[in-house]
């Protein structure tokens, strides 16, 4: 402590027990660890010098930014091994390159501060999600984090031009350059990206920025199968091109959790629905009269049941605060497992159906369902106990094992038991009993060229041969 207070400053090192508790537990509560201190650098010099100080002591870190993770990525280990490695105050974008639709962000900037910024120079960033107003730059390239406008734009993966990092050894990894042409073979900035912290930290990205949007307009759509969504997106894809930002799917019965849920909230549309769908899209003009007239068509092709289209920004707020709330609401409701899970695009409506019936038919009493980003076959499916349940017990018994099997339903389906939220040490063991063993073979051997002594962010995403798999 001596020496990080060297590099740190005493405001650097936190050790008060009562401050560092905020940052223990995961967002959804599942996890909690204990870390003797926070430290917290300014520079990215200073995680270099933190970084070899930890190296010559074998000192554990675990990199955090908004602590936002939904897998307890960034939770420190509970016998207080690791110290944890704030980037939140290091929150400055460096530069904003107007001509060149160019960022570079310190790893600690917030999501909404960097849309903020971007608008004032008729910019945007797109990608956006709940935790917008507490997620950071360097969490999001860390995660490769999706979000809403994937369906248009990619995830963090394709949005991020250059990273700059800190290794295990201490040394500075400045790949910051948006290079579009580098043949230097191995790529180290798509190895740091998606790693979850365990190969480096992340201390800034230059990421790619679009135009802001002239206009945008946002409907809602009910109908009656998920199947028959696909085909509406498809549809309007071909009338639209690439103006459809999103596309989400909410079953009526997560719906009707959010207006329970949410003070004064409405069902936007008359009659009950099945499903639902929020639509987002962007033109340089009457993006309103465009939606319309897709939708219209849709109609006249029976491919919907009814559908409003927002008529201000604040009713579009509000059909997007429904979306939204779908976790918070379902949280609220009682226990669940959440899987963030993703299939081919087009298996997605069945899977959905599927999957629903073989879960409640092999768990009686629990409801499932899947809600989310239909567009790029990413959904986030639900496993809810049955009422009157104690809920940390079901989820340790019954909610594990229903846990199980959507992950093997999602396997055999060719899926990806982990769409945008990582795997963290939520999902670890399901990655090792459903990778092919190439796959896990060449995470660790990556893991163990880089972090061979396992100090970056232990126990999460991909074991080393000597740790124990309950760790």
């Amino acid at each position: 402590m001596a020496a990080f207070r060297a590099i740190l400053g005493q405001s650097g090192c936190v050790e008060d027990q009562e401050l560092i508790a905020p940052w223990l537990k995961d967002w959804r509560g599942l996890y909690e660890g204990h870390a003797p201190a926070l430290l917290a650098p300014t520079s990215t010099q200073q995680v270099s010098d933190v970084v070899k100080v930890a190296a010559d002591h074998g000192v554990a870190l675990v990199p955090q930014g908004g602590n936002t993770s939904m897998v307890g990525g960034a939770t420190p280990p509970a016998d207080g091994s690791a110290l944890i490695l704030s980037l939140r105050r290091m929150n400055h974008i460096r530069s904003l390159d107007r001509a060149a639709g160019l960022a570079v962000c310190e790893a600690g900037v917030i999501l909404q501060s960097l849309h903020d910024a971007a608008l004032v120079h008729g910019l945007r960033f797109p990608l956006s999600l709940a935790a917008k107003g507490s997620a950071t730059m360097g969490g999001l390239a860390s995660t490769n984090a999706g979000g809403t406008q994937v369906l248009r734009f990619g995830t963090m993966r394709g949005l991020t031009l250059g990273v700059e990092a800190v290794l295990p050894d201490g040394s500075i990894h400045d790949g910051l350059a948006p290079l579009k042409k580098d043949t230097r073979g191995y790529d180290p900035n798509q190895l740091l990206i998606g790693a979850e912290g365990t190969l480096g930290v992340i201390t800034a990205v230059a990421v790619r920025l679009v135009p802001a949007r002239a206009e945008r307009a946002v409907a809602w759509v009910g109908l009656d199968s998920p199947h028959r969504a696909l085909r509406l997106l498809r549809h309007m894809e071909r009338l639209s091109g690439d103006a459809i930002e999103s596309f989400e799917i909410i079953p009526d019965g997560s719906l009707a959790m959010v207006l329970a849920h949410l003070p004064n909230a409405r069902a936007p549309l008359a009659g009950q629905h099945r499903w639902h769908v929020l639509i987002e899209a962007a033109a340089d003009e009457n993006a309103h009269g465009l939606l319309e007239d897709w939708l219209t068509n849709a109609a006249e092709a029976e491919l919907l049941d009814d559908a409003i289209i927002a008529t201000s920004e604040a009713q579009a707020e509000a059909l997007w605060l429904l979306r939204e709330s779908v976790s918070s609401a379902e949280r609220a409701h009682g226990p669940a497992m959440q899987h963030d899970i993703s299939v081919p695009v087009d298996d997605m409506p069945r899977f959905m159906e599927d999957a629903s019936l073989a879960i409640e038919a092999a768990f009686p009493g629990v409801s499932a369902s899947g809600f989310g980003h239909l567009g790029d076959g990413n959904i986030h499916f639900h496993v809810r106990a049955p009422a009157g349940v104690d809920g940390p017990l079901w989820r340790a018994s019954e909610g594990k094992a229903a846990s199980r099997m959507v992950y093997d339903l999602v396997t055999a389906a060719n899926g990806s038991i982990s769409a945008e939220h990582g795997i963290g040490q939520m999902k670890r063991d399901e990655l090792a009993r459903l990778s092919s063993p190439a796959r896990l073979s060449l995470l660790r051997a990556i893991k163990q060229a880089m972090d061979p002594k396992g100090l970056f962010n232990p126990g999460k995403l991909v074991p080393l041969a000597f740790e124990s798999a309950a760790a």
